[in-house]
C-alpha cells in the first residue's frame, strides 16, 4: 500500500427517479450524508472536491450543482477542488481527484455528479431552455443534417458495425435486454420491468438502427464517491477499493469523422499502466447512454478483437448475472437511470465489496472495470480490492 495511492472509501446516491421536487442541492447532499456515513468520516474530513462538469445552465438540469456552492453550502475546508467541462468524460474528475491525492494536495475528496434533467424538463419556468440562435461549435456541423442528438451521432458508428462487421440488431438487443434484467434485481433502478426480444425489436425507432430501449432516459439523482489518500485509511471503517489503474485517450476531439469512438484508445490505454489484464477483470460496469456504447468498450477493452462484440454478447450469456463477465449488474443507464457516468463506478464498488444483494456477482470479486463515455470522451477506472 502507497501512502497516495487513491481509494475509494464512500460511496453515496440520493434517490433515482424522474421529476423528482426535491432540490438538487438537497439530492446532492443526501448522497454525501450516505457516502459520509459508509465512510465512517464527517465533511470536517473532507479537503477536496471534484465534479464534472461544474454548474451549468445549459442544457436544463444537466449539472445544477457545482464545486464551488457545494464548498460554500456545506462549509468544507478544501485544500483543492475541480469542475469542468473540458475533461476526458465524467469519471475523468476521479482521475483528477487521484492526481491530487498523489500529490499530497488533499486526502479525503468528494467526487460527485448530480442530474436533474427530467425535473428541469417538467418546470421550464424554473428551468429555462435555452433561445433560440445560431449553432455554435461542433454543433454547427451536425444541426444542417439534422442531427441534433448524439443518438443520431453514436447511431452512425453502429450501423458501420452492422455493415462492417455483421453486427445484429438481436445482438444488440441483448444490452438493452440485460440491463433491464438486472435493474429488476435493483431497488433504486429507474426503471425496473425487464423486457423480451419481441419488446425491443417491437419499439420504435430513434436513429436507425438505435430503437427505444437502445437509449437511456432523463434522470434526477445524485451519486458521490470518496476518494482516500492510503495514509490516511486508519480514518475509514469500510473496506477500501483501489483505484489500480486509469486511463483516458483520445484521437480526434469531435464527434465529426472521427475513426472509432474514443473507448478503444482508452481501453488499450489502460492495461499499459498495470499488470492486470483483461483475464483477471471479475465485472464490468460500461457506459451505455446508448447500448452501442457498451460493444464498444468491450472491444477497445480487449475482451473480444474490433468488430466481435456482437458474437462476444450474442444470446446475453456472458454478460448477464452468472456469465463469465457479469456486465451492468445495477441496470445500467438504460435500466438503472441517467446517473451519467458515476454510477457504474458506484456499482463497481458495490460489488467489490460484495454488497449487491439479489445482484451481486458469484464467488470473490476482487477486479472490476468502470467506464464512463463515448463517441470523443472517455475514461476507464480498474478497481481493486486488495
Amino acid at each position: 500500500m502507497s501512502a497516495r495511492d487513491a481509494y475509494v472509501t464512500g460511496i453515496g446516491q440520493s434517490q433515482v427517479g424522474m421529476r423528482i421536487e426535491r432540490h438538487p442541492m438537497l439530492l446532492t447532499v443526501d448522497a454525501i450524508k450516505e457516502a459520509l456515513d459508509d465512510a465512517g468520516l464527517a465533511i470536517g474530513d473532507i479537503d477536496g472536491v471534484a465534479s464534472y462538469p461544474g454548474k451549468a445552465a445549459q442544457p436544463p438540469g444537466f449539472s445544477p450543482v457545482g464545486s464551488e456552492e457545494l464548498i460554500d453550502a456545506l462549509r468544507i475546508k478544501a485544500r483543492w477542488y475541480t469542475a469542468g467541462f473540458e475533461i476526458m468524460a465524467q469519471l475523468g474528475s476521479v482521475i483528477d481527484a487521484a492526481g491530487a491525492i498523489a500529490t499530497g494536495r488533499a486526502r479525503h475528496v468528494l467526487c460527485f455528479r448530480t442530474v436533474y434533467e427530467a425535473a428541469a424538463a417538467a418546470r421550464p419556468q424554473d428551468y429555462p431552455p435555452a433561445r433560440g440562435g445560431a449553432a455554435e461549435g461542433f454543433m454547427q456541423w451536425m444541426m444542417p443534417f439534422d442531427a441534433y442528438s448524439p443518438a443520431n451521432w453514436t447511431a452512425q458508428y453502429a450501423m458501420r458495425h452492422i455493415k462492417k462487421y455483421g453486427l445484429t440488431r438481436e445482438q444488440l438487443a441483448q444490452i438493452a435486454i440485460t440491463d433491464r434484467a438486472h435493474a429488476a434485481l435493483n431497488p433504486r433502478a429507474l426503471v425496473r420491468e425487464p423486457i423480451t426480444m419481441d419488446d425491443y425489436m417491437g419499439a420504435r425507432m430513434i436513429s436507425d438502427p438505435l430503437c427505444l430501449y437502445d437509449c437511456d432516459r432523463y434522470t434526477d439523482a445524485s451519486t458521490v464517491l470518496i476518494l482516500s489518500a492510503g495514509d490516511a485509511l486508519g480514518d475509514v471503517k469500510s473496506t477500501p477499493i483501489r483505484l489500480a489503474a486509469s486511463a483516458y485517450a483520445v484521437d480526434r476531439h469531435s464527434w465529426d469523422q472521427a475513426e472509432l469512438m474514443a473507448s478503444y484508445a482508452t481501453g488499450a490505454e489502460l492495461w499499459r499502466s498495470t499488470d492486470y489484464r483483461p483475464k483477471d477483470v471479475d465485472t464490468v460496469q460500461l457506459y451505455d447512454g446508448f447500448s452501442f456504447q457498451a460493444i464498444t468498450w468491450l472491444e477497445g477493452l480487449g475482451f473480444c478483437r474490433l468488430g466481435e462484440g456482437g458474437d462476444f454478447i450474442d444470446g446475453g450469456h456472458r454478460i448477464a448475472l452468472d456469465g463469465e463477465l457479469p456486465m451492468n449488474t445495477f441496470g445500467g443507464q438504460i435500466g438503472a437511470g441517467r446517473l451519467h457516468g458515476f454510477g457504474f463506478a458506484h456499482e463497481a464498488v458495490v460489488q467489490l465489496r460484495g454488497q449487491g444483494g439479489t445482484r451481486q456477482i458469484a464467488g470473490d470479486p476482487r477486479v472490476a472495470v468502470a467506464t464512463s463515455g463515448g463517441g470523443p470522451l472517455a475514461t476507464a477506472l480498474l478497481l481493486a480490492r486488495d
